[in-house]
This record gives structure tokens, C-alpha cells and sequence, in this order.
């Protein structure tokens, strides 16, 4: 694509806008005509379509990827005085989901070419007390999981899979999610399969289905779509204090029409990340690095690396100026250890995870939706290389 001068853009490009089409109105209108508004037959459906796409044994759907780790980490049975291992590069619900358990989050630095877990970070980590692993598949990249699997099998502890980026991403020919003895996946806003909010746990055993299932609605022992059901009223009993993390049947009836497009979203980000790698190989920037053989990157996010010393300018003025021009911009993430909180309760300082560190801040998240138009693509290509050149 040529460069050429840039006018203000007379409306502002949301970041991850998703794409939203008649199919998924028409189905949230039928279920609020159904009178089916909460935990129903939509939502079954949505995890027999989920785990048919996966290929899983069991699906169970809640309200959230911080819902569906959570209740994992329950369910594997993680207590106060356990040990998990993860990434400095999340978001912090990776970490929190740990702490709701009562263990500790025990973090392992990436790998700066990837912005994955380091495996060998991870083997230096583990301890006596170390029960499980809780890797993140990065903006869809999949982490090694030959590595992770095998540290795991050795020290005999869970894998929890973070796949909230990671819907499409496939490990030589095994789906992520389907690692571990958990994976959860996020349907977030900006994710690229939406409900709005939501989440789901795929896991292995009927057991911990069956147990998060549970806990997932306070602890009760029927789903509520069963207990108000024409086939007559069905007596609940709480079996354990759980919690509100049920997904409902509005959200679900999104994510059935989301789940039908998944292939050609991902074919639209894929010609977009090409576009984008084309568009900016002659800049002092740094690009996402290629998806590894025997992979499916789920090209969940576009990140580039902005170092001053390169560009002549910073990370945060670059953010300012691309919103100046009506692009919105994210930042996948600063590393876990920059944020007040972690730093005051577990000691964590960014310096002990240097490449997790220097990628949080430097690292942009480029406008990377299905949604854009070519036009949107070009007006972020020509946005990028006119604040660089500033």
C-alpha cells in the first residue's frame, strides 16, 4: 500500500469492535420473546456447539474466562499453601484466579520472541509445593506444549490452559484447550468469538465437568432452565457453596451465530496480519514473529514493539498520538509485576522478569478486528507510519 497524506478520520476506530449481524439480533429477540432470559436451552446449546468445534469431552459454559479459571482451579483442588506456575504477560486474571483459590501465584518469565511461558523458566520454578501450571496462549500463539506437558507429567501436576486468546489455536494438530485437565476460553467483547461477556471450561473427566457445572450456580444441584422446565418443577438441593458464574441464554444466543463464523473471521485477520507485516517491514518497529510450523495462530491480537531509541519517540506518546488521529490502540499488557498490587503483596518487581518486562513497555496492539473494512486498514497502515515519521 502506498503512503499518502492522512486527513482526521470523521469518526474514531474502535479497538476490537466485533462483528455483529442480523442472525445474532434475531436470536437474543427470540429468546426474549421465549421468556427464556437466563440459564436455558440456548446455553446448552452453545456448549454442545463449543465442544463439538473443539472436540472436547465436556464443555461447560459461565460467565467468564476469570469465572472459568477460577472454578478449574477448584476443581483441580488448588489450597492455600499450593504453588502455580504462570506468565508475567496476561492479564491479571490469570493470577487472580489463583489467588480466589487461596495458592500462589508463582511467575515464570517469557520467551521475548514468542511472549510466551518459557519452558525453561517454568522447570526452574517448580517447587514441593508446585501443583499446577497455567500457561497462556498469548494473542493466539500457542505455547509449547510438548514442553509444558512434560514437566508436568514429571513433577505430576495440573495444567490449567489460558485459551481466551486462543479459540483457533492449534498445537501440532491438537486443539489448545484440550492440553490440559482444563481450558478456558473467553468470549469478551474484543475476543473473536463475543457474547458480550462470557466464558467456557473444556475439560477432560465427566467429574469436574459436573463439579464446576455446580459451582458455577451456587452450588446447586439442578440448572434453573431444568428446574422451571415444562416438564414440571424439579427440587434443588445445594450441594456447595459456589458461586453467580453462570453464562445465560442473551449471551449464549450471540455466541451461537459467533461460533458459525468463526473460520471466516480468522481467514479476515489473517489476510489483515499480512497486510500489516507487508505495510511495515521497512519500519524501525518490531512485528509479531511468524507462527511456528505445526501451528494455527489464532491471530487474536496484532502487537508491535515501539522502542524509543528506534523511533524517536516513546510507547505512550505513540498510544496518544494514534488516538489523536482517531485510532484506538491497546496495550497487551504491562507485565503482571508493574502493577501496584502484585508488587505490595507477593514482592514482585518488573526487573525479575526482564523480557516480560521490556515487552510491556514497549508492546501496542494494533485495530485487528474481523469488522475492518480494507479502508479501515489502510487509515491504520498510513496512521502508524505518519506518527513515526513525526
Amino acid at each position: 500500500m502506498e503512503d499518502r497524506a492522512i486527513r482526521p478520520k470523521d469518526r474514531f476506530l474502535v479497538f476490537g469492535s466485533p462483528v455483529i449481524d442480523d442472525a445474532e439480533i434475531e436470536e437474543v429477540i427470540a429468546s426474549m420473546r421465549s421468556g427464556w432470559l437466563g440459564t436455558g436451552p440456548k446455553v446448552a446449546r452453545f456448549e454442545r456447539d463449543f465442544q463439538l468445534y473443539k472436540g472436547a469431552t465436556h464443555a461447560v459454559a459461565v460467565n467468564s474466562a476469570t469465572a472459568a479459571m477460577h472454578l478449574s482451579a477448584l476443581a483441580a483442588g488448588l489450597e492455600p499453601g499450593d504453588e502455580v506456575i504462570t506468565t508475567p504477560m496476561t492479564f491479571c486474571a490469570s493470577v487472580n484466579a489463583v489467588i480466589y483459590t487461596g495458592a500462589t501465584p508463582v511467575l515464570a518469565d517469557v520467551d521475548p520472541l514468542t511472549m510466551n511461558i518459557d519452558p525453561n523458566q517454568v522447570a526452574s520454578k517448580v517447587t514441593s509445593r508446585t501443583r499446577a501450571i497455567l500457561p497462556v496462549h498469548f494473542a493466539g500463539r500457542p505455547c509449547d506444549m510438548d514442553a509444558l506437558c512434560e514437566i508436568a507429567d514429571r513433577h505430576s501436576l495440573t495444567i490449567i490452559e489460558d485459551c481466551a486468546h486462543a479459540i483457533e489455536t492449534e498445537y501440532r494438530g491438537r486443539q489448545a484447550g484440550l492440553f490440559g485437565d482444563f481450558g478456558c476460553f473467553s468470549f469478551y467483547v474484543t475476543k473473536n468469538v463475543i457474547t458480550g461477556e462470557g466464558g467456557m471450561v473444556l475439560t477432560q473427566r465427566e467429574e469436574d465437568a459436573a463439579r464446576i457445572k455446580i459451582l458455577a450456580l451456587h452450588g446447586m444441584s439442578k440448572d434453573a432452565w431444568k428446574r422451571f422446565s415444562d416438564e414440571g418443577y424439579k427440587h434443588y438441593q445445594v450441594v456447595e457453596c459456589g458461586f453467580k458464574y453462570n453464562m445465560t441464554d442473551m449471551q449464549a444466543a450471540i455466541g451461537i451465530h459467533q461460533l458459525k463464523r468463526v473460520e471466516p473471521f480468522w481467514h479476515r485477520r489473517q489476510e489483515i496480519w499480512e497486510c500489516y507485516n507487508q505495510a511495515f517491514a521497512d519500519l524501525p518497529i518490531g512485528l509479531p514473529a511468524d507462527p511456528e510450523p505445526e501451528t494455527r495462530h489464532a491471530y487474536h491480537l496484532y502487537t508491535i514493539m515501539v522502542d524509543e531509541a528506534r523511533t524517536g519517540i516513546s510507547r505512550d506518546a505513540f498510544l496518544e498520538a494514534m488516538t489523536a488521529h482517531n485510532i484506538g490502540v491497546g496495550v497487551h499488557y504491562m507485565s503482571i509485576p508493574e502493577h501496584p498490587y502484585y508488587q505490595q503483596t507477593f514482592g514482585w518487581m518488573p526487573e525479575d522478569y526482564p523480557h516480560a518486562m521490556g515487552i510491556g513497555r514497549q508492546t501496542v496492539s494494533l485495530p485487528f478486528s474481523a469488522k475492518l473494512s480494507d479502508a479501515d486498514v489502510e487509515d491504520v497502515i498510513e496512521t502508524v507510519r505518519r506518527v513515526l515519521r513525526r
